[in-house]
């Protein structure tokens, strides 16, 4: 079977039916590049012959078409020779011109869109002159290539300018905007929706038959661009204002460490300005160049590879799905109220479960708040929410809830006291899981007597927004137990990472690495501003102080004293870090206790933005700040993180690097342009990486020394995989 089939009816409508052989999934590497070339060419002979009326391209497969092949893009070389770059020129070209034929055939062409159609796949529907989806919540079409350090290299940007104009097509290619089947068609992504595939055929075919002289608009005498060009004289103020001040928003915005949107705005800009042909040879030299960044390998390897594995269920047992009809949350506070919502909005039962009423109450409230301000939510939908939502103060509720999350204080004998209490009201089957950060999952399983029903989930605040669930299997945790978590996270919309038991898991464990770096550079005199800026600099969202001011200097020095009571109960001395020195130093000798209590690290005035509490110099550097190199500040804060990472994996915490990429970028805030803390190490090279981190110890300190895992790994020229 070939990948591409022509099928004409008896109305001279060409179906042309991509159905590439041996996969789920239609994609556009070089088989597909082959394929077109050749149908379209014999679709032009046919049009040329007379007796066709008009093309309808659509897919044999569940989805209309996946995009580009990515796993030939992770092979590129991060250079090319002037004749490798007109060869892969030439290659591109080749993907490029037969949709530019397609498109000018002088027939109307038309698309049904009967499944997701994203990147290369949305670029074939642009080339056509009719879009038809089918109105499916699970369809998406979009063109989301800069979440991957990519932009659409297929026409994508020509098209999108000239179809939408420059200002509002710039944000959506720079943010690689994806829209449902209903928002597709408010904002002109696609031209009519469809109930079913059946439809979706009739309603292209008539289209077909009533617009025999259809176009493409570019393609009409007279074309501009929808709210004018830059080549225009007389812009529109709207217009100049994105010009002159839009490429400056994106180097502020990205600190220069994802190339794609700077890529995509000066793509954007110069396309706009010259004719379609000249236009494609513009997109596909800037195309050219990404895919030679090593930023675009990083983000391919992890956002679409490896996060696909985890969400296909790499991580999960092999078992049937969970089947869920009602959840437990207990503790109403802000997490779990949060987790709550979440599961409320999936349309399973929860049952919402305090001390006393008034808190459970409190808790459903804060359910409803976030209802209010979610835009997307009108009040039928709230209604819905909230009245799935049951707060009581009796145990007795829980009764038939498949799993019960305890979302209480980090304390052991509170868990353990709440555990007893629910395995007293559930059924023998039903899981119990701890939302901890920290405390050990086989230890807190001693107050079970279903162990193998015990396990962590770790939520992140605010629970109904933050993507990751940290799943943790203590010791006697059950594959069913861990499916199920997996399970009840996936129907969230939450990205499941499973890690094995240790105190603080993965992700606590490896951000509190860069916590306590930036407190030791505090500690050194090293200036507090260039700590903070050197982890923005990284690609980080926020510098270390303004993670902990966030969290709040009291919260971590209570969770120090906690840790430091674990370890003395089972007759160990844990090491006083530089961070607990720091936040101890701040809370106890000068009241900073963080951005809920007013300051810590930085100083939040009611209006401006918050600047760093001019104390820290007073108090940690009175005779000036010591002064090193930029770039070592800069690596001890990324170092420490992947080399924490190396350890976890070392002692079997973290089996697989997805795991471990996925869940620092989405639970902890590591830089995505990196991949991840394994795909870093990656990507700098596993002996270079194991070389400068030899430098860094001997320079800072111990915690940077080289696990022997990655000396093995270097002597092997292996990689994190």
């Amino acid at each position: 079977m070939s990948y591409i089939r022509l099928e004409q009816d008896s109305d001279g409508i060409i179906e042309l039916v991509f159905d590439q052989p041996g996969v789920s999934v239609n994609t556009m590497g070089y088989d597909y590049i082959e394929a077109m070339q050749s149908a379209v060419a014999e679709l032009a002979q046919r049009v040329a012959d007379g007796g066709v009326r008009g093309v309808y391209l659509r897919s044999g497969k569940k989805s209309f078409f996946g995009g580009g092949d990515l796993k030939s893009l992770l092979q590129v070389p991060n250079e090319f020779s002037p004749e490798e770059a007109d060869q892969q020129f030439a290659k591109i070209d080749e993907a490029k011109q037969p949709l530019r034929r397609l498109e000018t055939l002088g027939v109307p062409v038309a698309v049904g869109i009967n499944g997701s159609a994203l990147g290369g796949g949305f670029e074939i529907c642009l080339a056509c002159h009719h879009r038809v989806a089918i109105d499916s919540k699970k369809l998406e079409v979009g063109l989301p290539e800069a979440q991957l350090g990519l932009l659409p290299g297929a026409g994508g940007i020509c098209r999108t300018v000239r179809l939408f104009g420059l200002e509002k097509a710039i944000p959506w290619l720079s943010s690689g905007a994806k829209f449902k089947a209903r928002a597709a068609l408010e904002k002109g992504w696609v031209d009519q929706l469809a109930a079913d595939e059946v439809e979706m055929h009739a309603k292209a075919k008539a289209w077909i038959m009533a617009n025999p002289e259809a176009r493409q608009p570019w393609d009409e005498k007279g074309f501009a661009i929808p709210g004018g060009s830059p080549a225009d004289k007389q812009k529109s103020q709207a217009l100049e204002g994105l010009i002159y001040f839009g490429p400056v928003g994106v180097m502020n915005n990205t600190n220069n460490n994802f190339p794609a949107p700077k890529a995509i705005f000066a793509c954007a800009h110069d396309v706009a300005k010259v004719d379609f042909d000249t236009a494609q040879n513009i997109e596909t030299r800037y195309f050219l160049n990404l895919m030679t960044s090593q930023t675009a390998k990083n983000m391919i390897r992890t956002f679409f590879f490896q996060l696909g594995d985890i969400n296909n269920g790499a991580s999960r047992p092999k078992l049937p799905r969970s089947e869920l009809s009602k959840i437990g949350i207990i503790g109403a506070g802000q997490m779990g109220a949060g987790i709550a919502f979440a599961v409320a909005k999936t349309g399973l039962q929860v049952v919402l479960k305090d001390i006393n009423q008034a808190n459970a109450d409190k808790g459903k409230g804060y359910a409803a708040a976030v209802c209010e301000k979610n835009r997307r939510i009108d009040a039928a939908g709230a209604e819905r929410i909230l009245g799935l939502i049951h707060p009581t103060a009796e145990a007795a509720d829980l009764a038939g809830c498949d799993i019960v999350i305890e979302a209480v204080f980090e304390d052991r004998k509170i868990k353990a006291a709440v555990t007893a209490e629910v395995e007293s009201a559930v059924g023998p089957q039903c899981i119990v899981a701890s939302n901890t950060s920290a405390l050990p999952i086989t230890e807190l399983a001693h107050a079970s007597k279903r162990p193998q029903n015990f396990i962590g989930m770790h939520f992140f605040s605010p629970a109904e927004k933050m993507p990751l669930v940290e799943i943790i299997s203590g010791e006697q945790t059950s594959d069913a137990a861990l499916a199920t978590a997996f399970d009840l996270a996936q129907r969230l919309g939450k990205t499941p990472i499973v890690v094995n038991d240790a105190p603080g898991f993965f992700t606590t464990r490896v951000i509190g690495t860069t916590i306590s770096e930036g407190a030791a550079m505090v500690l050194e005199g090293i200036n507090p501003v260039l700590i903070e800026n050197a982890a923005k600099f990284n690609g980080s969202p926020v510098g270390p102080l303004a993670a902990i001011d966030e969290i709040s200097q009291a919260t971590a020095y209570k969770n120090g004293q906690q840790m430091q009571a674990d370890a003395e109960a089972q007759g160990k001395t844990l090491p006083e870090s530089a961070a607990a020195i720091l936040v101890g130093r701040m809370v106890e000798e000068f009241d900073r206790q963080g951005k809920a209590f007013g300051g810590g690290y930085y100083d939040y005035p009611e209006k401006g933005t918050k600047r760093i509490w001019p104390g820290m110099k007073t108090h940690f550097a009175p005779e000036g700040y010591t002064e090193i190199p930029f770039e070592d500040i800069k690596d001890r804060l990324l170092f420490c993180q992947s080399i924490e990472a190396v350890r976890a994996m070392e002692e079997g915490v973290v089996e697989r690097a997805a795991d471990g990429n996925v869940g620092s970028i989405f639970g902890i805030g590591f830089p995505p342009n990196t991949g991840g803390v394994f795909q870093f190490i990656n990507a700098y090279g596993v002996r270079a990486f194991a070389q400068r981190a030899q430098q860094l110890a001997e320079r800072y300190g111990a915690q940077f020394t080289p696990p022997q895992l990655l000396w093995d790994m270097a002597e092997r020229d292996a990689q994190f995989v």
